[in-house]
């Protein structure tokens, strides 16, 4: 006899273990959207050799290496449902994998280790990469089944607690990222890359303790073992309910494609942008923190009283709520490349009117504008406007282009005389408009797709049904990071220059949104839950 519960216990209430396990997922997603808030501006601003130099990325490199990184924290799920469903149970998995992410948060902790140390040991680069590689295996093998475990919770006496419960499950998701996302910036700003990786190592810690001291509140699914499952797979109807859903997924990476871009292009972007907001000047990639807050907002709000107004003139289901969402990304990312091409406009207006007549007048103080850079959190402009003007003869109007443009991205100088020049940059709040959109997006994509790959999937395949959702992610992910290694120039900058990189990738998602109208009608739904008679102890 089993010490644990292996099926729900008949009931009309919340499941005991509902507690522990959205706990663990707050603290865990603290950890995972930290590191990841602050990677591309640890790439792009803060990545040095081990001797203390430079080492930065591109912006296009940075959003390759970003998106590689989501795809794979998005693969290894196929991966870990296969041994959650199969081998080692749900539990395990979780458990086991946990211990590998946190190893992953301690490796880029070692980043910030003294130079020496450095220098016997692994580069920067190398920690970076091993830590992201075991962050991706530990994060990607548990989130199928995390998500999976809250539905094996339920049996169909309280199957209709389910809807409310992945709702709150997505809510303390996005209390953890919240709050990492508007902590980590200032500590990777203020304390360094050691402090700013190893608090979310923290975090991801405590979600494992978290978990651990849930264990006997849980319904454990025991695996099925290896031949059972490779059987059901292909004799018990796997297939055909494979290929009912993987065209859904298809169109379901499109999206993740845009969205996961907030914490990539949309951090180069506003970077560029007026971050002056509600009495404060916040850090690029704390903007971010907009989304997880306008979800804790919206789930109420769209459980409560959006879905129920909308359903009293036209039925949501699944399906539906999904491609009104795709659309709603359409409306975002095409908001970005507006202000993309403001940026754009003003920049090259700036360069005209000031920049380029005191380049070449030599009116420009150089040393002092690289310090406005560095004060308004643009490290990597700094350095490279210091390391131009001492390889460019500021006296040949022929070389000075280099030299124009940074200041014209950096959109401020400081001259000879005192003078601090700038242009009227476009305001945050467009950017936190498209926020507003985008984030309504998510509640209606992801959230939506959380339930409807659960219940779609037969009961010994809930694992790895849920981890080709997540398989989409990564899908997204891979054609992104595709898209700026093909338009890459040798210097490692795309050649899908200014609003036309938003542009693409906004067609890209209008032409799969018209589509998917014609797919989610001709797809017919069946659910499965988990059986509540086979409950022993």
């Amino acid at each position: 006899m089993s010490q644990y519960l292996t099926a729900p216990v008949p009931s009309t209430e919340m499941p005991k273990g509902i507690p522990y396990i959205v706990g663990n997922e707050a603290a865990e997603r603290f950890s995972f959207y930290g590191m990841k808030t602050i990677l591309f501006v640890f790439m792009t601003q803060y990545l040095l050799t081990a001797d203390g130099k430079p080492a930065f990325l591109t912006a296009t490199e940075g959003r390759e290496w970003t998106s590689w990184f989501v795809a794979s924290a998005y693969f290894f799920p196929v991966l870990g449902a296969l041994i959650a469903d199969a081998v080692l149970g749900k539990y395990r998995t979780i458990l086991y994998l946990s211990i590998v992410y946190c190893l992953g948060h301690l490796s880029l902790a070692f980043i910030d280790l003294p130079s020496p140390m450095l220098q016997a040991t692994f580069e920067p680069k190398v920690w970076l990469m091993i830590g992201l590689l075991l962050i991706a295996i530990g994060s990607g093998g548990i989130k199928p089944c995390v998500s999976a475990n809250v539905g094996d919770q339920f049996g169909k006496s309280n199957a209709h607690l389910m809807s409310k419960v992945f709702g709150w499950f997505y809510f303390s998701i996005n209390f953890g990222s919240f709050f990492s996302t508007l902590l980590t910036p200032w500590l990777l700003k203020t304390h360094g890359p050691g402090w700013a990786f190893g608090v979310p190592g923290i975090l991801m810690f405590i979600a494992t303790v978290i978990f651990w001291a849930g264990r006997k509140k849980f319904v454990h699914i025991p695996p099925v073992g290896v031949a059972r499952y490779i059987n059901e797979f292909f004799e018990g109807g796997g297939i055909k309910i494979l290929l009912k859903i993987i065209p859904i997924y298809i169109f379901v990476a499109v999206f993740w494609s845009l969205y996961d871009q907030s914490g990539s292009a949309w951090v180069e972007q506003a970077n560029r942008m007026d971050r002056r907001f509600l009495g404060f000047d916040w850090l690029e990639s704390q903007v971010q923190a907009v989304n997880p807050l306008l979800i804790l907002i919206y789930i109420p709000i769209f459980t409560y009283l959006v879905y129920p107004a909308i359903n009293k003139f036209f039925p949501l289901t699944p399906l539906r709520k999904i491609s009104i969402g795709f659309f709603l990304t359409v409306i975002a990312f095409g908001l970005s490349a507006v202000i993309e091409q403001w940026l754009v406009d003003g920049s090259s207006a700036f360069a005209a009117a000031h920049v380029t007549n005191a380049v070449s007048g030599g009116l420009v103080d150089y040393a002092a504008t690289a310090e406005i850079f560095k004060v308004g959190g643009n490290e990597a402009l700094a350095n490279s406007l210091t390391e131009l003007v001492t390889k460019v003869n500021l006296a040949d109007a022929q070389t000075t282009k280099p030299v124009v443009d940074a200041l014209a991205a950096g959109g401020a100088f400081k001259t000879t005389a005192g003078e601090v020049l700038t242009w009227a940059k476009p305001s945050i709040a467009w950017q936190i408009l498209a926020y507003i959109i985008l984030t309504a997006a998510e509640v209606m994509v992801s959230i939506t797709c959380l339930e409807f790959s659960y219940t779609q999937a037969p009961p010994k395949m809930k694992s790895f049904v849920m981890s080709l959702y997540l398989l989409s992610v990564s899908a997204g992910n891979v054609f992104t990071a595709l898209v700026n290694r093909v338009t890459a120039d040798e210097a490692g900058n795309s050649t899908l220059t200014g609003a036309s990189y938003y542009w693409f990738f906004t067609y890209v998602m209008l032409g799969a949104a018209v589509v998917f109208i014609v797919v989610a009608l001709l797809y017919k739904p069946r659910e499965y839950l988990q059986d509540e008679s086979a409950a022993k102890a």
